[in-house]
């Protein structure tokens, strides 16, 4: 494209990884001179950053990738680029089956965004997944000022059956200490009070690099950034030493928060799997967190209808989410994916069975999390504030530290004044399923947000679909 004040449209598909590249096309893009626009209608330029980990999400990606091409008819769009993990996977068929899209950027090529666009000679710019951003990479925050992602580690060297990641994303390729420190440091700067490190396997961090520093050395390193929390996402259960216990159970600026994907607990899926740990190895870490990190909000995932998985196997996980407890759980069916070890196994199971247990797992999850909502009744909590509720103009809303971004509930705040990005002692009053309500401890007066939100730092909008 000609140089000049270029419109942009950036929609981000996926996970909270997804995002963090799609912030590095945003600074990339940013800085080369393109005005972020609200409505694809109005940009000249509309890049989307896909997905394509399981089945639903490619095919929200696909639809959105036709959705706005119809605007290179009716809008003013003169190009479309779709990045990221669907173009890394399916680069070749997507050339032939969509002639609308003008360009097609693989998930290592994403930081030469501006130049691709400048007149790459090749559609397709799909480099081997070998690329990790640091902190001297443009980057914008797309959260509100309060909150961002760090990115402490790319790719992975996990071998599970059911996931395509690593051959999208490449082998794990960790960020040193003193990178991820800086851009933590700049991020607190620019005004967060929270950081939510996330990489394809947090635990793993650091064994590519010299010294082989561990996650827990990042974390200690990362005490001295005033944060108030720093949240841990995505933990692979397969090794979690004492000293990373210790650092969650008494860093102050760690939140008392793990997202663990566990997947599954019977040894037979387990092992089909290739998760690396049987189930009295995870049951004896799932206890020794519980019994060590005090007040530790526990978020894990499953998977249900792997192929093979019997019922009796079924049963033995929906006995451990009831023995458990977990705070939070996610439940997918399996997708089987043409790429990965799981797609050719025997057993493969009717989706009918998949959805049934997944409905069910849900089931007594819901209950159990109502259970552990209830118990915050009365106790008075940090939250912090973030705007005005979506759900009505008369309340408030933000989370506390058992609360992540985009993927759990929210905490209400029905009395008293704060400004967005404050955090506030609510004492909590009611409980839903995911939500909780509650008033500014010592406050009469009705709720107001102090700060309107208009005159909040602007940041573009990003669409974030979750799988």
């Amino acid at each position: 494209m000609e140089d000049g004040n270029k419109t942009l449209y950036l929609l981000s598909l996926g996970c909270p990884k997804n995002r963090v590249d799609s912030e590095v096309m945003l600074g990339s893009l940013l800085d080369d001179g393109y005005t972020v626009v609200e409505d694809p209608e109005n940009a000249e330029v509309i890049l989307i950053n896909s997905c394509a980990f399981i089945g639903e999400a490619k095919q929200e990606s696909i639809d959105a990738i036709l959705e706005h091409a119809q605007l290179k008819e009716t809008g003013n769009c003169k190009v479309l680029v779709v990045a990221g993990c669907l173009t890394q996977r399916y680069a070749d068929v997507l050339q032939q089956e969509m002639p609308e899209v003008d360009y097609f950027v693989g998930t290592s090529a994403y930081p030469r965004i501006a130049q691709i666009l400048k007149g790459e000679r090749d559609r397709a710019v799909i480099p081997d997944p070998d690329y990790i951003a640091d902190s001297h990479t443009p980057r914008r925050n797309s959260m509100p000022r309060w909150t961002a992602y760090v990115k402490i580690a790319e790719g992975c060297d996990n071998k599970c059956t059911f996931c395509i990641i690593p051959k999208l994303r490449g082998l794990q390729r960790s960020r040193p200490i003193g990178d991820v420190v800086t851009e933590a440091r700049r991020l607190v700067a620019e005004g967060a009070v929270e950081l939510n490190l996330v990489a394809q396997d947090l635990t793993a961090y650091g064994h590519d690099l010299p010294g082989k520093p561990r996650l827990h050395e990042l974390l200690k390193a990362l005490e001295d950034v005033p944060a108030r929390w720093i949240r841990l996402h995505y933990a692979y259960p397969r090794d979690f030493p004492d000293d990373l216990i210790d650092a969650l159970a008494r860093q102050p600026n760690l939140a008392r928060y793990l997202d663990m994907p566990l997947q599954h607990i019977a040894d037979p899926v387990l092992r089909r799997m290739k998760r690396g740990r049987d189930s009295a190895w995870v049951r004896k870490l799932v206890r020794k967190l519980r019994d060590r990190v005090p007040g530790l909000t526990f978020r894990t995932s499953f998977i249900v209808g792997f192929p093979g998985e019997t019922e009796a196997q079924f049963e033995e996980l929906c006995e451990f989410v009831e023995e458990m407890r977990f705070d939070k759980v996610g439940v997918f069916q399996f997708s089987r994916e043409e790429g990965t070890e799981s797609y050719d196994l025997d057993g493969q199971l009717p989706q009918r069975v998949k959805a049934a247990r997944q409905k069910k797992l849900l089931g007594i999850q819901r209950r159990i999390s109502k259970e552990h909502q209830r118990k915050l009744v009365g106790k008075k909590l940090e939250v912090l504030v973030e705007g005005v509720s979506d759900e009505t103009d008369l309340l408030l809303e933000g989370r506390w530290q058992g609360q992540a971004p985009e993927i759990d509930g929210k905490v209400y705040v029905n009395r008293g004044q704060a400004r967005p990005g404050e955090i506030v002692e609510v004492e909590i009053e009611q409980a839903g399923d995911y939500d909780l309500v509650g008033g500014i401890a010592g406050a009469d007066c009705p709720t107001q947000l102090l700060v309107p939100v208009q005159q909040q730092m602007p940041r573009p909008r990003f669409p974030i679909l979750s799988h």
